[in-house]
């Protein structure tokens, strides 16, 4: 049996497939503002320093590449 949620992810698939490169990458940043809006407006920041913060945080236990730290 297939479920109201699978068929409608089936759709959205189809739908992005169906997309051109351009226009998948314009979506992709156009969200990435959308929820970078969001996480500010929640936390009651500016638009830049919730882009700071979401930065910070995806830093947070990253570790610098050997191959650049030796090239340098």
């Amino acid at each position: 049996m297939i479920s109201v949620a699978d068929t409608m992810r089936l759709e959205d698939r189809q739908r992005l497939a169906s997309l051109s490169a351009a226009k998948r990458v314009a979506l992709a940043l156009r969200l990435g503002d959308e929820d970078v809006e969001t996480f500010s407006l929640a936390r009651r920041l500016s638009r830049e320093e919730g882009r700071r913060q979401l930065r910070r945080a995806r830093q947070v236990g990253r570790v610098p590449c050997r191959c650049l730290a030796e090239s340098l």
